[in-house]
């Protein structure tokens, strides 16, 4: 067959193959077009709808947090208006849910529900607060401590410490991370941790009283 043939069978197929398949083709580019559309409608109308409605709803239990006999209410909510487990669950892909993780985390510490202080807390995404989400971090140390699961504790204590350096967190978590390594016996480690709130953050509130920590953890690493 001679190399003329040859290019007009292939354009031959070629042709075919366009014309045979044609509506399928049509149909995958009408599909893809579909889905474009309906991501963008989810992006811009569904989610946004649904934060505004979360939103809403999140003020009432927004007012029982900072009251610990009304904290269930916070919780559970009351009198038909949604509590943060709701929001948290029914509207996630939300800032109010993504919230809403973030107070129920604080509500389960002080109730002393550790587990469910983690599970809430492990959903909480970061959002670039210098406030929030090193708290996230820090108390998920917290509940982790007092869940004596002392590695966890290390590992978020040291994130929430790294996370915003500034004299009102950082030290704060510093210092607990270093009476978790007391409570591990990493007298070494603590004793490095409390000096660096010292040298680090002198005019921090935990630095006040800091050298008694340092000298309780030297002369624990001699003894």
């Amino acid at each position: 067959m001679s190399t003329t043939e040859k290019e007009v069978n292939h354009n031959v197929r070629k042709g075919s193959f366009l014309e045979e398949n044609s509506k399928s083709l049509l149909f995958i580019a009408a599909a893809v077009i579909v889905l474009v559309i309906i991501y963008f409608w989810y992006q811009n109308v569904y989610l946004k709808g649904r934060a505004e409605e979360a939103s809403a709803k999140m003020y009432k239990a927004e007012q029982f947090i900072g009251v610990d006999s009304l904290a269930n209410k916070a919780v559970n909510g009351d009198a038909g208006y949604p509590g943060f487990e709701k929001i948290a669950d029914e509207y996630n892909n939300t800032k109010s849910a993504n919230l809403a993780n973030l107070y129920l985390g604080g509500i389960y510490l002080r109730k002393g529900e550790y587990k469910k202080a983690t599970e809430a807390l492990g959903k909480y995404t970061e959002t670039g607060s210098v406030v929030a989400d090193p708290l996230a971090l820090g108390m998920l140390g917290d509940a982790y401590s007092e869940l004596k699961d002392y590695n966890q504790a290390i590992t978020y204590y040291k994130k929430a410490a790294d996370k915003s350096s500034n004299k009102f967190t950082s030290p704060l978590f510093l210092k607990k991370l270093g009476l978790v390594y007391e409570t591990q016996k990493k007298y070494k480690d603590a004793e490095a941790t409390y000096t660096k709130i010292k040298a680090d953050f002198p005019a921090s509130q935990e630095a006040a009283m800091i050298d008694e920590y340092i000298a309780r953890a030297t002369a624990l690493q001699n003894n």
